[in-house]
């Protein structure tokens, strides 16, 4: 019992000392991640109200193989659509999404007229996780996740009204439409 309680003793101080070592960096192109569990743009509320996405626990599945790479997103050349356009790129086998659940993703977002990238979440290497619900996230996403099974990924080619509207947001334009692929990784 004793060379048990050393070897424990022994592996939780190798972890602290492995953890003091994780300290910031001022490399170039190393971002440090976002406070509290905070997102990006693009998944960031649209409203006061804040629901706050969070950086997925060791528990997040790895991606099946034809999502362990980041998607390259092209935008169509024909003008953008007046309503939202659903696409699955990849047919997922998991369970289906609903609203009120809470999925984790990878997504990467592009403006629709110029085809540049404003956000995604292949930049920090990991997947969020938010509540898929109104009030926390651009319409585009309560509408267009929905339905769409764990392990699959699809294209959303999202109105501005369903999107940041008149006022933009950030480095959206305002009445931009957007494109977004994502990835679902899983749903609870």
């Amino acid at each position: 019992m004793r060379t048990r309680t050393t070897l424990i003793t022994t592996l939780l101080a190798l972890a602290g000392l492995g953890l003091a070592g994780c300290g910031s960096s001022t490399a170039p192109g190393i971002q440090a991640a976002p406070s509290a569990g905070a997102t990006q743009a693009a998944i960031t509320p649209t409203t006061a109200t804040s629901t706050t996405a969070t950086t997925p626990t060791a528990t997040t599945p790895k991606p099946p193989s034809p999502l362990s790479k980041k998607p390259v997103v092209t935008v169509p050349k024909t003008p953008a659509p007046a309503k939202l356009v659903i696409k699955d790129l990849v047919k997922g086998t998991g369970p289906a999404a609903k609203v009120g659940q809470t999925v984790t993703v990878n997504y990467v977002g592009v403006l629709y007229k110029t085809g540049k990238e404003f956000d995604s979440s292949w930049k920090t290497g990991q997947p969020t996780s938010f509540p898929l619900s109104n009030g926390g996230l651009i319409a585009g996403w309560v509408q267009g996740i929905p339905g769409m099974k764990v392990g699959g990924r699809r294209e959303l080619i999202i109105p501005a009204n369903l999107a940041y509207g008149a006022q933009g947001r950030g480095t959206i334009p305002p009445n931009a439409p957007l494109v977004f692929v994502v990835d679902l990784l899983s749903v609870s």
